[in-house]
């Protein structure tokens, strides 16, 4: 797992968002943030220069300070709403969806439409926090990892 510039942000690689809309998480950030274990992950909607979205699960998310949010949410906590649909909460947008074990998630075509996103299009998953790693899709990392000398795995 490069380090793209020293003290910075640790990256597990390139996901391209396939024709199928199915999108393969890097094992590293799985094994990490034990992405395959619910079934299910929690999305939510990237920074401002990021862009893309976050990662987390329901054990991550309930175990930790954020844990008001599915608390606050019970739409989202019990997936009371279709797969990929987002709902708005303290100025983020949060959304389910389904992973495989082999941390495959697909996202539905109106999830790519709120979140700018385009079938052929390169996330790099960025190591964030320890409740949730991030699925860029633009600014000055991305730009970074496809300048970098080193190998950043495809996926």
């Amino acid at each position: 797992m490069p380090q793209l510039n020293k003290g910075g942000k640790f990256v597990f690689g390139l996901s391209v968002i396939r024709p199928d809309l199915t999108i393969h998480i890097p094992p590293q950030a799985l094994l990490e943030y034990g992405a395959t274990r619910d079934g299910k992950v929690i999305i939510f909607t990237g920074s401002k220069i990021t862009g893309g979205f976050c990662i987390t699960t329901y054990s991550l998310l309930s175990n930790s300070k954020l844990k008001h949010i599915l608390e606050d949410c019970p739409v989202l906590r019990d997936c009371l709403f279709s797969e990929g649909e987002f709902m708005q909460y303290k100025g983020r947008k949060y959304a389910w969806l389904d992973i495989d074990k082999n941390g495959v998630i697909k996202l539905p075509h109106s999830t790519l439409a709120v979140l700018e996103l385009q079938s052929g299009m390169e996330l790099l998953s960025i190591r964030s926090s320890d409740i949730a790693f991030t699925m860029g899709a633009k600014g000055p990392l991305l730009e970074k990892a496809h300048n970098f000398q080193g190998s950043i795995k495809k996926y």
